[in-house]
């Protein structure tokens, strides 16, 4: 599986940006997510989608304000952010889970590929 993120940019703070996941290869994944690391900080799960059926996640941090959303079609996986704030600033990954396990993982572990990451801006 090749994961492809892209999206990412310099905005101000309250703007909006989507980021993208495009998935090649082995396309199908149980779960996609999306996690971000800020510089000197651990990395940081923003939310996450089944692949097949109905289930998201979200981090604490963003509920409210970012939305996952896939298109199979596309094998595309999306992270719609509003309301962005400077502390959204951090490299964003995606990444995949190939294996069912009945529950979406919230770290980082349970994840088998990771994109290249993009870098999300916000300045106040």
């Amino acid at each position: 599986v090749q994961l492809q993120a892209s999206g990412g940019g310099l905005v101000q703070a309250g703007a909006s940006l989507r980021l993208s996941c495009a998935a090649s290869g082995r396309t199908f994944s149980y779960v996609m997510g999306w996690f971000r690391q800020a510089p000197g900080k651990e990395r940081e799960f923003v939310a996450a989608i089944k692949w097949l059926g109905s289930g998201s996640s979200y981090g604490d941090s963003v509920k409210g304000r970012f939305t996952i959303s896939r298109d199979h079609a596309k094998n595309t996986v999306y992270l719609q952010m509003n309301s962005l704030k400077p502390e959204d600033t951090a490299v964003y990954y995606c990444a995949a889970d190939l294996n069912s396990r009945g529950t979406i993982p919230t770290t980082g572990d349970p994840y088998d590929y990771w994109g290249q990451g993009t870098l999300v801006t916000v300045s106040s």
